[in-house]
């Protein structure tokens, strides 16, 4: 660690500081998760707190929330030490939390959600409750983030409920936001709308901890940095005089591969085949218009866009989830010499209207977008989430009747060696993973299957960078071992550094396939369907 980057917080007095953590300790039997660790946090900056999943963060935040209780060391509010037995005491305290996963209830309106709580009652209940609309309406103004009070949240696009969430925190008077993992599910215009906000935040004397993994975003938005690695403090750095390399490093303990290295693709036969997929949203309306493309044998193909333009509906019918209107999907096995539970070799196979299940018969692995609500069970083990969607199969039952638990512990020991999966045992609750290991089980479980065409949504959102190297080396290895690799990411450098041809999709179509070293003017006017008004001439 360079000198000239670290803090030199012990000659600066407590007044400068809006929050300090010292000597944190917080263990559970068998995990020590903030081993003595210091927090300092500068009056009116943005403080990212950064290090891979399991590193201590979110329970560092915890603590100085009220969710979790430390077992030992004090906090410090604006120079004066606190004791926070709960949230109500951190909000009393001027402390608000956006978590990972918002805290919202899709019903209510916007105004609802956000005086939840602290509802306006009483013989005035009427007038208070147009009060609290108007001050909502008024902070909204003030800080940037429009919204309609009235609107429901289940008809907010994910940026637009993350306003809402902030405007939670202002109205109940924060001074402190801590934001955790905040662009996780964001579209890159999204993120630079909430870059926006916050600096505004700051500018009218706001104070925010901004947790992330995206290292680009720690060197864009923040003032100082505060690095975990394994519950323990190993880095202090001022955000102008560092790198990505040196953040990385810090947090992984080694130098970590920032660059996806790969060999040119070898392009084989087709294995997947979509022509002319339509299918319809939630809402019953049409949301994909004959979407057609292939994917050989040994290439990744890439699909950009900017979120919410049918990517999700696209995978939801490739795998089984969603039932398309009309057009094909087909998959083709290889003819390489193994044997597999599908259809024979050379033969294309119409999958079109299979369920998920009986998909994966035919070779189709799938790493879905959001790994809580369709990848995992949460309150299960480990090993019974080693083999969802293949319990009925050979080598883990009889008959598909009676598990063959002997068979499913050791399959599940092995994938959590293979793919370093990092817990105390394969009989451990999926909810006690980090966000990065719960990912792992997943690719464990999908790769470990052996399977021809291999569809990954979003495989890094959320997970360290650590993990990420490690998922991108999974997946460059599926793409080399012959297999058809299908990418669906909000990040662009992400499918630019891994496809070897990127679809991009507008509005339910594939409006074009590039290259992967398309200029980025170019690829933002296809994104954003600005080669329609060309063609239009408009």
């Amino acid at each position: 660690m360079q000198e000239s980057t670290v803090l030199t917080q012990k000659q600066e007095p407590s007044s400068l500081y809006s929050v300090e953590m010292r000597d944190i300790y917080k263990a559970w039997p068998g995990v020590t998760a903030s081993d003595h660790v210091n927090l300092a946090v500068r009056k009116g900056e943005i403080h990212a707190l950064v290090g891979e999943n399991g590193a201590g963060k979110s329970t560092l935040m915890n603590i100085l929330y009220g969710l979790v209780t430390p077992d030992s060391g004090e906090i410090l509010i604006n120079g004066r030490e606190v004791h926070i037995k709960g949230p109500r005491d951190a909000i009393r305290l001027g402390i608000g939390m956006v978590h990972q996963h918002f805290m919202l209830i899709p019903p209510l309106t916007v105004a609802e959600n956000i005086v939840l709580g602290n509802e306006p009652g009483g013989l005035a209940s009427a007038y208070r409750r147009q009060h609290s609309r108007d001050q909502i309406v008024e902070l909204s103004k003030r800080y940037g983030l429009p919204i309609d009070p009235d609107i429901k949240v289940e008809k907010l696009s994910v940026g637009q409920q993350q306003r809402v969430e902030i405007l939670k925190m202002l109205y109940r008077g924060a001074d402190i936001l801590v934001m955790d993992e905040p662009t996780g599910v964001l579209t890159p215009q999204e993120t630079d709308e909430l870059f926006g906000v916050l600096r505004g935040l700051v500018q009218q004397g706001k104070t925010i901890i901004f947790i992330t993994h995206k290292l680009r975003e720690v060197l864009s938005i923040t003032d100082s940095i505060t690095v975990l690695r394994r519950g323990k403090n190993v880095g202090e750095l001022v955000t102008r005089n560092t790198n990505q390399r040196e953040i990385a490093r810090a947090m992984v303990g080694r130098d970590v591969l920032l660059r996806v290295e790969k060999t040119p693709a070898k392009p084989g036969a087709v294995i997947l085949s979509v022509g002319g997929l339509c299918a319809r949203s939630d809402r019953d309306l049409e949301i994909l218009h004959g979407v057609s493309f292939e994917v050989r044998a040994g290439e990744i193909l890439g699909i950009a866009g900017v979120e919410g333009n049918g990517q999700t509906e696209l995978i939801e019918v490739l795998t089984g989830m969603r039932h398309a209107t009309a057009g094909k999907v087909s998959i083709t096995p290889l003819a390489d010499g193994k044997e597999r539970k599908g259809g024979k070799a050379g033969i294309k196979h119409d999958v079109t209207d299979m369920n998920a299940r009986d998909i994966r018969v035919y070779g189709l692995a799938h790493i879905p977008e959001d790994r809580r609500g369709s990848g995992l069970v949460m309150n299960e083990s480990i090993e019974d989430n080693s083999i969802l969607g293949r319990q009925r199969w050979s080598e883990f039952s009889w008959r598909g009747l009676v598990l063959s638990l002997k068979h499913v512990t050791s399959w599940a020991k092995k994938l959590v060696t293979d793919f370093d999966v990092r817990t105390s045992s394969a009989a451990a609750p999926m909810r006690t993973l980090s966000g990065g290991n719960q990912q792992k089980v997943i690719i464990a479980r999908e790769l470990g299957s052996d399977p021809i065409v291999l569809v990954a949504a979003q495989p890094t959102r959320g997970v360290d960078i650590g993990a990420i190297e490690f998922i991108h080396r999974q997946l460059i290895a599926q793409r080399d071992a012959g297999k058809a690799v299908l990418l669906v990411s909000a990040e662009l450098d992400e499918i630019r550094s891994l496809s070897d041809r990127v679809a991009v999709m507008y509005e339910g179509e594939i409006v074009d396939i590039v290259a992967p070293d398309i200029p980025d003017e170019e690829l933002g006017v296809l994104m954003t369907g600005g080669h329609k008004e060309f063609e239009a001439g408009v």
